[in-house]
């Protein structure tokens, strides 16, 4: 086991431009595609990936500065550091146990859709990880094993089940058949979001307002509904904030547009490399499965081609690190996880139709619980990673990143191991809302034609 482990961990070492390719190769050829096109196909995946990687790293180079700044010169002191999500995925890939979750995930997979209990092929392997991470908290607070992998395949059923429930969602606002969202951190809030866009029709006034950046008409028409119109704002307002001269304010806000121009683009390129791989798949699974119509959990790459979905993360930066100098009991501000908003929120925008105004108004609670839970679980986190002989720079001070750490499906589950009586009250609200989504997921793919 501890050399299977070991080289489990050696290969999510890889960036995820690289060992996402590698899989994507490997299941194109497994399900017979021609070897020229299964090449071209995870060429373009690991183009598309780098992309992404790049223009976030460039973002973050450019924007951490100015937060820094505005921090500084306020005399803003928080102890918790953020250091975005790929440390918690190498904090879990160097878990002893962490292949043994992959198989039995898979495993779980496999039986519900021989069960007929899901209709989704969870073949996002990368995002295993966030199933495996679960394990290792609860291992690392006294949790016995048994308890760790039911919890871990607890949350996997959960995220497979949400993933096919953001079939209709993907195909309605983006064109893109048969695609559900696989990250645990994107397709749980999807429940969420479906109740709040219900409660945001019942709201006289409120329900009439709309921003809509991916739709044309009325509502497409605003410059500020152009994404590099709202990078342009937002950057330079991060400027103004930091105190910048005029010069450094206008250029950061050009930068920011920029990424906001380069990541549609890139997002097209992962949907073209992923498309001709996730059909072959499919039909080579449905084989399997006659009479079935099934769908492929993927990343949230492929969505980053939504105008909506870029302009709802952009807004938020600013506005979670506006709430991160507010909230009682927040430890961190908001940095190394800033840019993953956009991928987080991703398919919660989705879910209101593109409408950003809806989005980022729903956004705002679950980014305060984000950072509430994130700085209450850093010393956990910190912990874990000095067991593997990790510290990433925090120079011994607490760290966690401010979204994947502080995923609040994620510590719902923590805290029912730890038997919360807070925990076991809100069982009720999660199952109406898992069921309130089950129904309306229905009812969109019914206006879809039932089409996958």
């Amino acid at each position: 086991m501890d050399a299977i482990a070991s080289a489990v961990s050696a290969f999510f070492e890889f960036k995820a431009y690289v060992m996402l390719p590698v899989i994507v190769l490997i299941l194109g050829l497994a399900a017979r595609m021609r070897i020229k096109d299964a090449i071209l196909s995870s060429l373009k995946l690991a183009a598309g990936f780098a992309g992404v990687f790049v223009a976030f790293n460039f973002f973050v180079s450019k924007i951490g500065p100015a937060v820094k700044a505005f921090t500084a010169a306020r005399g803003l002191d928080y102890p918790v550091l953020d250091v975005g999500w790929p440390p918690l995925a190498a904090i879990t890939w160097s878990w002893s146990l962490a292949p043994l979750c992959i198989l039995l995930v898979i495993a779980l997979n496999l039986a519900m859709l021989a069960l007929k209990a899901t209709d989704m092929v969870y073949i996002d392997v990368w995002n295993y990880w966030h199933f495996a991470f679960i394990g290792s908290l609860l291992m690392a607070v006294g949790a016995s094993l048994p308890v760790a992998l039911a919890a871990a395949l607890a949350i996997a059923a959960l995220t497979i089940k949400t993933a096919e429930w953001s079939v209709p969602y993907v195909q309605r606002e983006c064109g893109i058949k048969a695609i559900g969202i696989s990250p645990l951190s994107v397709a749980g809030l999807l429940p969420y979001a479906v109740a709040v866009d219900r409660l945001f029709d019942a709201i006289p006034g409120l329900r009439k307002i709309g921003v809509n950046p991916s739709r044309g008409g009325s509502q497409g028409n605003s410059l500020l509904a152009e994404p590099m119109a709202i990078g342009l704002l937002v950057g330079c307002l991060l400027g103004l904030a930091a105190g910048y001269p005029v010069k450094d304010i206008l250029e950061l806000g050009v930068e920011v547009a920029a990424v906001m121009f380069i990541l549609p683009a890139c997002g097209k390129v992962i949907g073209d490399g992923m498309g001709a791989v996730s059909t072959a798949l499919r039909e080579t699974v449905q084989k399997r499965f006659p009479g079935r119509t099934l769908s492929i959990a993927m990343d949230t790459g492929i969505l980053m081609t939504n105008s909506s979905v870029i302009a709802n993360g952009l807004v938020l930066m600013p506005l979670s690190v506006l709430i991160a100098f507010v909230l009682p009991g927040n430890k961190m501000i908001p940095l190394g996880d800033l840019p993953n908003l956009i991928s987080i929120f991703s398919l919660l925008t989705l879910a209101f139709g593109g409408n950003v105004f809806r989005s980022v108004l729903a956004s705002l609670p679950v980014v305060a619980g984000f950072m509430l839970i994130a700085s209450d679980l850093a010393p956990l986190i910190t912990r874990l990673a000095a067991a593997t002989g990790m510290d990433f720079g925090s120079g011994g001070a607490d760290f966690n990143a401010f979204t994947d750490g502080g995923n609040p499906v994620r510590y719902w589950f923590l805290k029912l191991s730890a038997g919360d009586w807070i925990a076991f009250a809100v069982i009720p609200v999660v199952a109406f809302l898992l069921w309130f989504n089950w129904r309306e997921s229905s009812r969109v793919e019914a206006g879809l034609g039932g089409k996958r």
